[in-house]
């Protein structure tokens, strides 16, 4: 019977990360489709939800808490998010120095 209870758990907290992420989504595509604001305050708006989107999707979805004991999968997505931005961002280096030489 434990194992039934952790799996609707489970799904229970997919369920509600999916919900959330759907909120979300909808309440950025909403500020930016109707703006009820200046711009900087509609990006400002739409850069938080997607802060708060990420830590969502890290705790329901990955199921990386924030506690102590969890430090090390919160480490090494950082790490990989440190070497996909890295390897972004050279990518675009040298995109912008191509297309300067190409001009």
């Amino acid at each position: 019977m434990s194992g039934d209870d952790e799996r609707r758990g489970e799904v229970r907290s997919y369920l509600v990360g999916y919900a959330g992420a759907i909120v979300m989504t909808g309440v950025a595509f909403a500020v930016v489709h109707w703006p009820i604001a200046t711009p900087k305050v509609t990006f400002a708006a739409v850069l938080a939800l997607a802060f708060a989107q990420i830590l969502l999707q890290f705790r329901y979805f990955l199921h990386i808490s924030f506690k102590r004991s969890s430090r090390d999968d919160l480490q090494l997505i950082l790490f990989s998010t440190l070497v996909v931005a890295l390897m972004v961002g050279g990518t675009l280096v040298i995109l912008m120095n191509l297309r300067e030489r190409m001009m």
